[in-house]
């Protein structure tokens, strides 16, 4: 039925109600007054008839109106259902919902579709509690490989056959030192491609000729100027296939080499030193020696000659050797295997081997628990017992104190005693003679040992106390040589992920690619101001990354960044971030290569991207990058998945979706929100057949929001 003539119909109904119910009450007159009435009737028709349609236009609004409510009603009431009803979602409270309001079907409705929600909140905690009693053993392991992976001194990478990074450990990027290095990244954003290449290469041509594997290692350097050998070894999967197609991974060691080859050098230089260079001085005093032994003739004069020259070149070569002395002795203890460790550890570990070795009592005393110390554990602990044995002995004492603290810039370790003060020669005939303990002696002295630590021996005597004591003095170590703790952010680490053994690589148009299967980087700026044409700058970048539909926290990018002008008072409530706060920080131009290297084959996302965006582009010009990977925003997918919701504000959005709101207005604290959002949102985009890049972008450029320009 045409829907103009039907609000044609329903307008005329109020002036021919009017009409015929005139026409009712005054039926009974004459026909001469009914014709004058009529006449009058029709005189006035006109302004009754517009009556009658102003009246059916507000009815109409009315209707309009109320029927509008009602259906916002209803399709937010479908927004929550849908929300709620996912497995993802945040289990549903129906106390906290308020008390709909309106019509009282849409009130009855409301009351049994949370009825509805909560026994599927229900339900859904009696399935987590299942499934979490049946993933724990499984999530302990994985926690118990990734943490061990994590925790070791050695850099550990594996990739796959594309060279996608599966695994890497905190000790891996510490020596790397770069932003590029993350999962799913390619491994050649950090090594040689050639390299690469040639190293695969080997490992192919061995499993084709000899069906066994081979370590394959290069030394490459750092764009901080380290070299690192990085040692690669194939991982074969199981089955009969030949190993060439069975070679399914790729894990490499990667070791810090630089001061190795520094020594390296050093050594040949000393070897240089000590050996040819003294070649011409030998040569000279052997042919004078030969002269004075094999000439008797030799007037007094040229034996006067003969023997000047010996007692130059004599001189000559003894001044060398004393000059390279302090290096070799700098080499010799460079060669020792130091590791860091806490120093109340070491004294404890001495007084149970002195306890156990010997017939003494050690007592701990005043240990400062903060001091670090880079020691060869093992020796310097066998340094202590044996000076215990030989006190033992010579002073025959029932007891040992032992105690470490800070004195003028060293670290003490001081072994005290009651009893007699042993001489100097007494003392000096131990340190040089060889360590032995139980029958059993080492090649190393006291001494040797001492000289490796750079450490010195001193004795004395507390008069007042009437004690004796020796103190074995070492260089403390800075507390950050120390190892640092792996920042899990309150979970397992997260440098790893085996699903992308089935990655897909770069494959493929981007757009017709799969919103699952991209790489993210999700990310969020603040600004002195919002007029960045008019000369606003930003004042922090903070992002995060997306990989296999997963958020990596540990992945992340953090900046604050000098402006290089005043921040807008209104922009700063915001925020807070002070001008004073960014005195020192970097400025734009040198933090957007970093940025630009984390984002490298990644998908943008943000929240009102348009704004960021227009910021890293006014830079585009300074910089000469171009930020021209795809963007999406999680503004305008809101608005797609959920068009009838009043606002799409991040913390309404949030709210709408249970995630927890944490730093707001900090770029990394909105990055990581924003994350956990778009990761809410993409099973929602499935449903409505958005599965693509192309297909988002194309849904979020269809809103009204996307017109929005800065």
């Amino acid at each position: 039925m045409n829907r103009k003539f039907v609000v044609a119909a329903l307008a005329s109904l109020p002036p021919l109600a009017l009409w015929a119910a005139i026409l009712g009450v005054r039926a009974d007159l004459p026909p001469a007054e009914a014709a004058a009435f009529m006449a009058q009737l029709a005189e006035h028709m006109p302004l009754i008839v517009m009556i009658g349609l102003l009246a059916a236009a507000v009815a109409g609004l009315l209707a309009n109106t109320a029927l509008a409510v009602q259906t916002r009603a209803c399709l937010q009431l479908a927004d929550k259902v849908e929300l709620a009803s996912r497995t993802d979602a945040p289990l549903y409270d129906a106390a906290s919902e308020p008390e709909p309001g309106g019509d009282p079907a849409i009130r009855t409705l409301s009351a049994r579709v949370e009825r509805v929600l909560s026994k599927l909140a229900q339900a859904r905690r009696d399935a987590a509690a299942q499934a979490q009693i049946a993933r724990a053993d499984v999530e302990q392991e994985r926690n118990q490989f990734a943490t061990l992976v994590a925790e070791l001194p050695q850099g550990v990478v594996a990739c796959n056959r594309e060279g996608r990074v599966l695994l890497y450990n905190s000790r891996a990027r510490d020596l790397i030192g770069s932003v590029l290095l993350g999962l799913g990244r390619p491994l050649s954003d950090v090594f040689d491609r050639r390299l690469l290449a040639h190293a695969e290469e080997r490992i192919v041509q061995r499993l084709a000729t000899h069906n066994t594997a081979v370590l394959v290692s290069f030394v490459t350097s750092t764009l901080a100027g380290r070299l690192l050998r990085a040692r690669i070894s194939p991982v074969l999967a199981s089955g009969d296939a030949p190993p060439g197609e069975r070679l399914s991974v790729f894990l490499i060691l990667i070791d810090d080499v630089t001061r190795e080859a520094e020594q390296v050098e050093k050594r040949n230089r000393l070897f240089e030193l000590l050996t040819q260079s003294q070649r011409a001085g030998l040569a000279v005093i052997r042919l004078a020696a030969e002269s004075l032994a094999d000439f008797e003739q030799l007037t007094p004069v040229q034996r006067q000659r003969c023997s000047e020259k010996i007692r130059v070149e004599a001189t000559r070569l003894s001044d060398r050797i004393s000059a390279a002395e302090p290096e070799v002795s700098e080499l010799l203890r460079s060669a020792a295997r130091l590791e860091t460790m806490r120093g109340a550890d070491l004294v404890a570990s001495a007084a149970r081997r002195i306890e156990a070795k010997t017939a003494l009592g050690v007592r701990i005393e005043d240990v400062d628990a903060a001091l670090w110390l880079c020691v060869e554990s093992f020796a310097l602990v066998q340094v202590l017992v044996v000076l215990a044995h030989r006190l033992l002995e010579a002073c025959e004492l029932r007891e040992l104190r032992l105690s470490l603290h800070l004195r003028e810039g060293w670290a003490e370790i001081e072994v005290a005693w009651v009893g007699h003060r042993l001489s100097n020669e007494t003392t000096a005939g131990w340190e040089i003679e060889a360590m032995a303990l139980s029958g059993g002696a080492t090649s190393r002295s006291i001494r040797e040992v001492l000289a490796e630590h750079q450490a010195e021996l001193a004795w004395g005597r507390d008069t007042a106390r009437a004690r004796s004591h020796l103190r074995i003095r070492l260089r403390p170590c800075d507390p950050d040589d120390a190892p640092a703790p792996v920042d899990t952010d309150g979970g397992r680490p997260e440098f790893y992920d085996f699903d992308l053994f089935k990655s897909v690589g770069t494959r493929g148009e981007l757009g017709e690619r799969q919103l699952t299967e991209l790489a993210y980087t999700v990310f969020d700026t603040e600004t002195t101001g919002l007029n960045p044409s008019g000369g606003d700058e930003i004042i922090q970048i903070g992002a995060v990354r997306i990989v296999n539909s997963r958020l990596l926290r540990g992945e992340r990018f953090e900046q604050l960044v000098d402006p290089g002008r005043a921040i807008d008072p209104a922009a700063e409530a915001i925020h807070g971030i002070s001008r004073a706060r960014l005195a020192g920080k970097p400025r734009i131009t040198e933090v957007l290569p970093s940025f630009h290297a984390f984002a490298r084959d990644t998908v943008l996302v943000g929240h009102n991207a348009a704004f960021d965006m227009r910021f890293l582009q006014m830079k585009e010009a300074a910089t000469g990058l171009r930020f021209d990977q795809p963007v999406l925003d999680t503004l305008l997918l809101s608005a797609v998945l959920h068009p009838n919701q009043e606002t799409h504000r991040l913390d309404a959005i949030a709210e709408r979706f249970g995630v927890a709101v944490q730093g707001r207005h900090d770029a990394s604290g909105d990055a990581r929100v924003t994350a956990q959002l778009f990761l809410r949102m993409l099973p929602l985009l499935a449903e409505r057949g958005i599965r693509t890049l192309a297909e988002a972008r194309a849904a979020s450029e269809k809103t009204f929001h996307a017109r929005i320009k800065y």
